[in-house]
């Protein structure tokens, strides 16, 4: 292959990936009242910790965990406490009591939590973009 064809090859990876990592966060008419101004920029700024260019992706994709487990290993287990309805957010349904064992690059330390909620941001294959542990750990 020509250098020039290396070249165009390898940028249309990186744009593709780029797309597809901005695709996942959803807007789907929930921000609309005024009043979640604030919240939907918070949800719209939050980056993912080990790819700060990245988006955890939006309030579509964050099932409330505010229960968590650590294994002897120390790795962190969030487990679903979320009782809203999935079918306004288009999210797929998973149960309260799941458990999902998160990366430790995924968990965010840095960040304030307005939602008053430990947040787990999915996507449909249980890949963690984000983990916001509950307040108070």
């Amino acid at each position: 292959m020509a250098p020039n064809a290396v070249a165009r090859f390898a940028l249309g990876v990186v744009i593709a990936l780029f797309i597809s990592t901005a695709m996942h966060a959803r807007d789907l008419g929930q921000w609309d009242d005024p009043a979640n101004a604030e919240l939907k920029k918070w949800y719209q700024d939050l980056k993912q910790p080990d790819n700060p260019v990245a988006s955890c992706c939006g309030e579509a994709d964050a099932y409330w965990a505010d229960s968590f487990e650590t294994t002897p290993d120390g790795d962190y287990v969030a487990i679903i406490t979320d009782p809203r309805d999935d079918a306004p957010l288009r999210r797929i349904h998973r149960a309260i009591g799941t458990r999902i064992v998160v990366p430790k690059n995924k968990i965010k330390w840095d960040e304030g939590n307005p939602t008053g909620h430990g947040l787990i941001f999915l996507n449909h294959g249980d890949y963690v973009f984000c983990y916001l542990p509950p307040l108070g750990i």
